[in-house]
Parts: structure tokens; sequence; C-alpha cells
């Protein structure tokens, strides 16, 4: 069995780079993948609570387990190297597609997964501190922080869709049946209407 998994952190993060990555190393290896297992989940998050848990569990002498590079398995080094030896213990070797290696059950591979999981975490670390400098730096300057008014991603959407919910409220449709079918708050919706719609749009 050949199983790709694939996580990002948040919904703003998208799976098609790791997707599309893991399949031109897997063409360039002759490797067909069997199963795509992907999961949008912080990695500070137990594997018994993510998808892994069971992957890692069930992988048996022989199976492959490919991933665009260590972090995605974890954020943190001690779960990656627990991964990586449950892995290697099964016989099951991991690939990872970013920097071309295979971890299998040689010294070399485990110095390797050593190497490459504690420079994750040691590179998570820094970009959160460097998050969080920067944040602080944006705030001391009394610059805005968060996103602006009106951009939100349900604001967005009832934009991308105002010629049609104008032609709902000429057509005599109620509010409170336009917000629901949107699946948006009332607030929101009494937001947009009263930015976006003109008096012209709703006559």
């Amino acid at each position: 069995m050949i199983i790709a998994y694939l996580r990002v952190s948040t919904g703003r993060q998208h799976l098609e780079n790791q997707e599309r990555e893991i399949k031109s190393y897997a063409k360039s290896k002759n490797i067909v993948i069997d199963e795509w297992v992907t999961e949008t989940v912080s990695g500070k998050t137990e594997r018994k609570n993510r998808l892994l848990g069971p992957i890692v569990r069930e992988l048996v002498k022989g199976d492959i387990l490919i991933v665009t590079e260590l972090s995605r398995l974890s954020r943190s080094l001690h779960e990656i190297m627990e991964i990586m030896k449950l892995c290697i213990d099964s016989s099951v070797t991991v690939h990872s597609t970013k920097d071309g290696y295979v971890f299998d059950d040689s010294i070399n591979s485990k110095v390797l997964s050593f190497a490459f999981g504690l420079a994750a975490e040691i590179e998570h670390k820094l970009n959160s501190q460097r998050t969080r400098e920067a944040m602080a730096l944006r705030k001391a300057q009394g610059k805005h922080m968060g996103r602006k008014e009106g951009s939100s991603p349900k604001m967005e959407y009832l934009k991308a869709h105002k010629l049609e919910i104008s032609e709902k409220l000429k057509a005599g449709v109620s509010i409170k049946h336009i917000y629901k079918e949107y699946g948006i708050a009332h607030e929101t919706f009494r937001q947009f209407r009263k930015k976006y719609l003109s008096d012209t749009d709703e006559a």
C-alpha cells in the first residue's frame, strides 16, 4: 500500500501544491499511489486526534508513506521521531519529496529523519517568533491589526452574488429568507445591504 499524506494547518491554506509535488515525485520514481489522505488540522494536534493516527497504526511491512516534508507529520520533533520509529520498526518506508530523501531502516535514514525533524521544529518556532515581533511592531506604530472592515469571506461572498440578491429583493423575497439562504448572520447582511445595495438595486 502506498499512501500520500497531505496536511495544512488552516482553511486559508491550500493542499494543491502538496498534491502536485507528490504527483510529480511519484511519476519520477514510477510510484503508483493507492490512497490520498488529506486533512486541515494543526501539526500541534496529537496524531491520535488526526487522520494520521490510524494510518500509521495500520501500515505494515513493505508499505510506503509519502509526504512533501517531515513537518507535515507534526510540528513536534518528539512526535516526528515517534512516527518515524514506528514506520522504521514496521519496515515501512517514508518518502520526503522536497528533499528527495527515502527513510528506511538504515542508520543514515535514522540520523537524517532526526535532523530534518529538528530543523522543521526550529524553523516553525523562528517563524512564530518573527510573526509575533512583526505584530508587536505594527501595534507599537499604531497600525491597524486584523482585516479591514467589510473584507470578511462572508461579505466577499455576498458581493459576488450582489446582482442575484438584488433581483430577489426586487421580487419581494424577504430579507430573513435571503440571509438564511446564503448562510449568513442578519447583522452581516444588514452591513452588506447598507454598503453595497443602493435604493435603485432594491427598487
